[in-house]
């Protein structure tokens, strides 16, 4: 198979001469490691501007060469979700999974199963990211956005607070206040978000005072 494709991309390059075997083999892995580098700035590039058709043939091109690689499998994926074409979005994050298990893997295909409505799904796969790596709060985030569109309340709340514990960021504990106040606890809401006004204030004030010093110092 690999010889196949040394041919097929030893074709693709425009050479002077014709070089020595001993000068192939040294050769040809340098062209096609410059060739997949290029590929990869590509379609990273691509996506960022949205050109989605050129970065997915980037992406495909990549996986011609290197048929199992888990990362182009993941971007592919992510061009895929991007676009709403999700049942090849779900295909391409499942091969990733199967080829390189990752708790990424297993996150994107839980949020394109809670895009699509396939909550039990969904939970299945956000607990196994879990299970992999827990200490990313967004897991445990969108874990309980599915907790709570599946009807179970209180394990959305401990999602969130088991969130909320890793990282009390004022993003994480305003979506904790929102959700008491879906669930009409309007006080504890209202204490969460005078704790994250008084953070914002905080890191403001703190904000100023640097750059009060940076203007001093210059």
């Amino acid at each position: 198979m690999y010889g196949l494709i040394f041919l097929i991309l030893l074709g693709a390059f425009t050479i002077i001469r014709q070089p020595r075997v001993e000068e192939m083999a040294i050769d040809l892995p340098q062209r096609i490691t410059s060739k997949l580098d290029k590929l990869w700035s590509i379609a990273q590039e691509s996506l960022r501007d949205k050109k989605y058709l050129r970065a997915e043939k980037a992406l495909l091109t990549i996986l011609r060469v290197d048929e199992r690689n888990a990362t182009a499998y993941n971007r592919l994926g992510i061009l895929y979700a991007k676009q709403q074409a999700f049942k090849d979005a779900i295909e391409c994050f499942e091969i990733a999974q199967s080829l390189e298990p990752s708790a990424s893997s297993l996150h994107n295909v839980g949020l394109i199963y809670y895009e699509t409505g396939s909550y039990e799904k969904a939970a299945l796969a956000f607990k196994q990211a879990i299970a992999m790596e827990d200490n990313l709060p967004a897991r445990h985030i969108a874990y309980a956005k599915v907790q709570e569109k599946m009807g179970n309340i209180k394990g959305m709340f401990e999602s969130l607070h088991h969130a909320v514990t890793l990282e009390p960021t004022p993003q994480a504990l305003s979506i904790l206040a929102d959700a008491y106040e879906r669930n009409d606890r309007a006080d504890a809401a209202t204490k969460i978000r005078e704790k994250v006004q008084k953070m914002v204030a905080s890191a403001s004030a703190k904000q100023q005072r640097v750059q009060s010093i940076r203007r001093v110092s210059s």
